[in-house]
């Protein structure tokens, strides 16, 4: 196989473990200064990484726990990553499937820096234990030097293109909202919807509805000339709709049937703020520099919380049940007070 100082990340995760790992790609790209390619799973990352600074080719897997005769994707893959050539990888999986796909197409262990191997540090932040990781080398790179240096940012970053402006610009005015400033709630999230509505209040990132109602209640009061939109996924339609009958707030955009990644990433750097639970447009919202607020249940703060390069404000809640992190131990009020406290991007632009 060919060598090539390219460099390779192996990350396979959901929609907001994707818009974290954007701070290893950026700083692979600077310090190597080429773009880096992506292995990858979910229909949600090729359309989120497609185009961003740093990024190279993106091979997505269907399905990573399929038997490997029986899955196309991954022979696929195999054989391009054969045709690439071996060159420095990170692989940030614990899941060992991407290891033996690696194995497969010929990827010697001493060409990769292995995320297994440098686990987190007490208190570290995702983005900063991918950064760390960017730092090192595999170690059959040797003492030769790279051509660039660490950008020395912190956090993640989304850019937005201008074919995904003029595509929301589109959006926006067939709903009515070109003119509009807006307040963006998701109140979804994938673990929310795996059992569908029966099981909700079982599910450690699911927030009553009765108390997102009072929530978009006041936001509709407090912030009269600004339009409310709901984010979410097509299984979050029905959900959104069940709040906005219980909220009675009019005019209320229920969105969740329509937003493709990346009209999500624009609309979520055109709103002027999110309500959220902990969720990927969270990070999507910090990567695009979008204040918000942020319900976490079970996930740690720490590891987790939104944070992006543009340094927006993030307001971080959590609560307890029984001694236990919940989501639900959050009270309406602490949601309501922070929101009262929260200052809006068209603010912070204009001070």
């Amino acid at each position: 196989m060919a060598m090539l100082a390219r460099p390779l990340v192996v990350r396979c995760g959901a929609f907001g473990d994707m818009v974290l790992v954007t701070s290893l790609i950026r700083e692979l790209q600077a310090r190597f200064q080429s773009d880096v390619d992506v292995l990858t799973s979910g229909p949600w990352s090729e359309p989120l990484l497609r185009g961003q600074p740093g990024v190279g080719e993106i091979w997505s897997l269907r399905s990573r726990k399929t038997p490997y005769w029986l899955a196309p994707d991954q022979r696929r893959i195999v054989r391009r990553l054969r045709e690439r050539g071996i060159g420095p990888t990170w692989v940030c999986d614990v899941n060992e499937a991407t290891s033996r796909l690696l194995q497969r197409a010929g990827v010697p262990a001493e060409w990769t820096v292995d995320v297994r191997d440098h686990p987190l540090r007490p208190g570290e932040h995702a983005t900063e234990q991918w950064r760390r990781l960017a730092g090192l080398l595999p170690p059959a790179w040797g003492d030769r030097p790279l051509p660039g240096l660490p950008t020395g940012g912190q956090g993640c970053e989304l850019l937005v293109s201008g074919a995904q402006d003029a595509d929301l610009a589109a959006w926006l005015q067939a709903r009515g909202l070109s003119n509009a400033p807006l307040l963006l709630v998701q109140i979804g999230n994938k673990r929310t919807m795996r059992s569908g509505t029966r099981r909700l209040a079982t599910n450690h990132k699911y927030w009553p509805l009765e108390r997102w109602a009072t929530v978009l209640r006041q936001m509709r009061h407090d912030r009269p000339g600004h339009r409310i939109v709901l984010l979410g996924t097509g299984p979050e339609y029905a959900l959104n709709e069940s709040l906005a009958r219980l909220a009675a707030v009019e005019p209320l955009e229920n969105a969740a049937d329509d937003l493709p990644i990346p009209r999500l990433v624009a609309l979520l750097a055109r709103g002027d703020a999110l309500i959220t639970v902990d969720s990927g447009p969270a990070h999507a919202a910090a990567a695009v520099g979008c204040p918000q607020i942020v319900l976490f249940g079970r996930a740690s703060p720490s590891l987790y919380r939104p944070w992006g390069t543009a340094g927006a404000p993030v307001t971080v809640l959590t609560g307890q049940v029984d001694g236990e992190p919940s989501m639900l131990g959050i009270e309406t009020e602490t949601v309501l007070a922070a929101w009262r406290q929260l200052p809006l991007r068209s603010e912070l632009a204009a001070a």
